[in-house]
């Protein structure tokens, strides 16, 4: 931080505020007051910016704190940065005329704050959402992984809330600023806890999401939005390179502005889109496996006293192993869920992916991570033997999943794997269950995989155990597979400045789905953003 003072009056930040974790929150104005050199009864206004904690000393666990601070009168601080907040913009409503009200379609992370940033700026939008809202999915969801039925439109996929409902709940986001400022206060409002606002590793829990979901749809609503359950898109209606509506499975709808928050599954809506022209491109995507461990390891090796597991709870992990295999290409952790079980991440019938997720308290004795790489489009060339289709990630994907299907003998089983069995190249023997619900078959899990991802887990898992300092990172895993929805293998193009797609006038691509997001916050901001434009540049109905 450069050397630099600041009058009295000024609000200014402070970084690196350490405490030890056994010390309570209380004694963050007392470190403030000391940083100051003032006491603490003359402590100016203060919030807590960001949280984080510093697992560097095993044994000396610490919360690092950000703080912006209210300047007492007569204090000129030095080695502080002026801090002003970054205003949230909200636009003038645009004087271009819109004939119907605009419609969302799907009511995931990006729709969600879509059609509700809409609604509280008075344009009454209209949310199609394929699958059923939350307390009806919740029961679907519950009923498949006792071994009932997969309903194809109701599932841990489609649904009030999208993938992101049953997701585990990561409000993890690399980008900052007042838009996503504005999507964690919305969480707030809408039932998540206040520090949500400032720890750095925020977590909503999969109990917590459907709540969460249901309350923006009650507040969309009562701010004049409507959501329609139960409807597929089916098509476009265009006309003279513009959208005029939608061919959906309850018929025909007139529209002017749709966004296209489809989600990264609907692959059906993908192959509708493309024949009807929308462009579209091949992009990179994650594939790889999920390894799960016991909980208690993931403790032991982060944690140096035991004390702490009741201060901090299930511990969690991050690990990547460079440049492996087949290009070199890395092999990371993704979407670790600690005190978590796996679950199937299944959107079509005879196929099977995982995924998973942890309630809020990770009462679970399991820990499990995605463990994968980033396939990349030029190795989908290959195996179209030219052009890059579209679509070839998407048939990538369906490959794993089939073979998956198929091999485990159908029912929805996951396939697993001892990690050390997978580095032989042996099926496993004996029990080796892990904490997908519906039950698992021995396979090899090689076999399920690209080739380039095989070949890229087998050359990263010794990898990872050396970083993570112990041989039982692999002989206490399983591996259960294929995880092959770690994000969409397609982008839909879109205008960087209009956000509308470039040929196909009043289409708005976003989220995850159209190949711009990555997460829950990443897409509700992109669902926000195109929500600003589109009022920014037309007038309410």
């Amino acid at each position: 931080m450069p050397e630099s003072s600041s009058p009295a009056g000024t609000t200014v930040r402070l970084t690196n505020l350490a405490l030890p974790v056994e010390e309570p929150e209380e004694a963050l104005p007392a470190a403030i007051a000391e940083r100051l050199g003032v006491n603490v009864g003359d402590l100016g206004r203060w919030r807590l910016l960001r949280k984080s904690l510093d697992a560097r000393q095993r044994r000396s666990l610490k919360y690092i704190h950000s703080v912006a601070v209210d300047l007492p009168p007569g204090v000129r601080a030095k080695r502080v940065e002026p801090f002003k907040a970054k205003r949230f913009e909200d636009p003038a409503p645009g004087a271009a005329p819109m004939r119907h009200r605009p419609i969302v379609i799907g009511s995931g992370p990006a729709g969600l704050l879509a059609g509700y940033y809409l609604a509280k700026r008075g344009y009454r939008p209209l949310i199609l959402e394929r699958g059923r809202p939350v307390k009806e999915r919740a029961r679907a969801i519950k009923a498949f992984d006792a071994g009932g039925a997969f309903e194809p439109e109701n599932n841990y996929l489609f649904g009030e809330g999208g993938a992101g409902a049953w997701s585990d709940g990561k409000l993890t986001c690399r980008v900052t600023g007042p838009d996503v400022d504005y999507v964690l206060d919305t969480f707030v409002e809408c039932g998540g806890r206040e520090s949500l606002t400032y720890e750095h590793r925020p977590h909503l829990g999969s109990n917590k999401l459907p709540m969460i979901c249901r309350n923006y749809r009650r507040k969309t609503e009562a701010m004049g939005g409507e959501y329609r359950f139960g409807v597929t898109v089916e098509g476009l209606d265009l006309r003279d390179g513009k959208v005029v509506g939608l061919h959906t499975s309850a018929g025909h709808l007139a529209a002017d502005r749709v966004i296209l928050a489809i989600g990264h599954s609907a692959r059906d809506t993908y192959e509708a889109l493309h024949a009807q022209g929308v462009p579209m491109a091949a992009k990179a995507f994650q594939i790889g496996v999920r390894i799960e461990h016991p909980q208690e390891l993931v403790n032991r090796r982060k944690y140096g006293r035991p004390e702490y597991l009741e201060l901090l709870g299930a511990a969690d992990y991050s690990l990547v192993a460079k440049g492996q295999s087949q290009g070199e290409r890395d092999l990371y952790t993704f979407c670790m869920c600690a005190g978590g079980w796996i679950i199937p991440s299944v959107s079509e019938p005879g196929r099977f992916c995982t995924n998973g997720m942890s309630n809020s308290r990770h009462e679970t004795g399991h820990a499990n991570s995605g463990l994968v790489m980033t396939l990349d489009p030029a190795a989908f060339a290959l195996r179209a033997g030219g052009p890059i289709h579209p679509l070839a990630g998407v048939e990538v994907q369906r490959k794993a999943e089939e073979a998956a299907f198929r091999l485990a003998g159908g029912g929805y089983l996951a396939p697993v794997q001892r990690a050390e069995d997978y580095l032989k190249g042996r099926t496993s023997a004996g029990d080796v269950s892990c904490s997908y619900q519906r039950g698992s078959v021995a396979l090899n899990l090689a076999d399920l995989l690209p080739a380039a991802t095989a070949a890229a887990v087998h050359a990263g898992l010794p990898g990872l155990a050396e970083k993570w300092g112990g041989s039982e990172y692999l002989t206490e895993a399983v591996l259960a597979g294929p995880e092959t929805r770690g994000s969409s293998p397609v982008r839909i193009a879109r205008d960087r400045e209009t956000l509308c797609c470039p040929n196909i006038d009043g289409l708005y691509p976003v989220g995850e789905g159209a190949g711009y997001a990555g997460g829950i916050v990443t897409a509700a901001v992109d669902g926000l953003r195109t929500a600003k434009a589109i009022v920014g540049q037309f007038a309410a109905v």
